[in-house]
């Protein structure tokens, strides 16, 4: 019997910079990525965005694509438990 993998659910804050604001990026993340992604809020500018994103997935995936979504210049932070509840 496979061991199951662990799965997880994590709530961050995206910001973009202006220069990756017109970019797919979310989109990119979901082909990328075996997960599934809920957006709970967005603010979206010229010079800024900020998405409030939950990430769900085995431990494995979600931790690749956040670090992906990093290594492209957004920056991610954690979401404070019951924030968007």
């Amino acid at each position: 019997m496979k061991p199951q993998k662990e799965k997880v659910c994590e709530r961050v804050y995206l910001t973009f910079p202006k220069k990756l604001v017109k970019e797919p990026i979310v989109c990119w993340l979901a082909k990328k990525f075996d997960i599934l992604f809920n957006i709970r809020g967005s603010t979206v500018t010229a010079e800024m965005g900020l998405v409030a994103l939950e990430i769900n997935g085995e431990r494995g995936e979600v931790d690749k694509a956040i670090r992906w979504l990093k290594e492209q210049g957004v920056i991610v932070e954690p979401i404070e438990k019951n924030v968007i509840e």
